[in-house]
């Protein structure tokens, strides 16, 4: 069984996929990049802003989902520059300060609205 999961406690969709969905014990949250959900439009600052709202943005996604952070198992975190790894690491380390979960990181050519990170997520439901 398949849930699609829809809040206004991270940014509304701007394609055809849905913000997460909950299947088989899991939470899957789509790729989530720095949009302000109150505003819909993207945060101004480096890659530790960005960092941040997206930090944010996944949070409120996976509690409206039912679950929460600490619940989370693996992350993927795309890098428009891998130079920019250790202030993203930095406060990611803040959101996952004790048994983080599993973690992919890669630098990639390019990210939707040219911003400097995306994650996405899966957590236990």
């Amino acid at each position: 069984m398949k849930e699609v999961i829809s809040t206004q406690h991270g940014p509304k969709a701007i394609g055809p996929y849905s913000q997460a969905i909950r299947a088989n014990g899991f939470i899957f949250i789509s790729g989530q990049v720095a949009f302000d959900p109150a505003t819909s439009q993207l945060i101004e600052g480096d890659v530790a802003a960005q960092t941040e709202r997206v930090l944010q943005n996944l949070k409120g996604i996976v509690e409206a989902a039912g679950s929460m952070l600490d619940k989370t198992v693996k992350t993927t975190v795309f890098l428009k520059d891998m130079n920019d790894f250790a202030k993203m690491n930095e406060v990611y380390s803040r959101f996952f300060p004790a048994n983080p979960p599993a973690r992919s990181t890669v630098e990639v050519a390019r990210l939707p609205r040219d911003v400097r990170v995306e994650i996405d997520l899966i957590a236990l439901a």
